[in-house]
C-alpha cells in the first residue's frame, strides 16, 4: 500500500477530497517527524508508538579497503506496534 492508496482510503471512508485528505496524511507526518527530530516519543493507543532509539557507538569495517571505522553514537526513528494491532495482524494474515 502506497501514501497514495492510504489517501484515496481516507477520501472515500471520510468524504473528504483527495486533495484535503492528502494534506492531511502530509500533515500526520510531519508532525510525527518533527516530534522524533526534537526527541519526542509519539504514542497511538491501539496502533503503536513511534520512538527515537539511541544507537551506541560502534566500530565496523570497510571490506574494500580493509580498514575499521568507528560509527558514532546516533539516533533512529523506530516503530513499535500495539499488542492489539500485532494480535489483528495475527489473526487476520494466513501463512501460505
Amino acid at each position: 500500500m502506497t501514501k497514495a492508496d492510504i489517501v484515496a482510503d481516507i477520501a472515500e471512508e471520510t468524504g473528504l477530497e483527495r486533495n484535503e485528505a492528502l494534506r492531511a496524511v502530509e500533515a500526520f507526518m510531519n508532525s510525527i517527524k518533527a516530534s522524533l527530530a526534537k526527541g519526542n516519543n509519539v504514542y497511538l493507543r491501539g496502533f503503536g508508538s513511534f520512538i527515537v532509539k539511541e544507537r551506541a557507538q560502534k566500530t565496523g569495517r570497510n571490506i574494500s579497503k580493509n580498514t575499521t571505522i568507528i560509527i558514532p553514537a546516533h539516533n533512529i526513528p523506530s516503530f513499535k506496534p500495539s499488542k492489539v494491532f500485532i494480535d489483528e495482524v495475527k489473526n487476520k494474515v494466513s501463512v501460505k
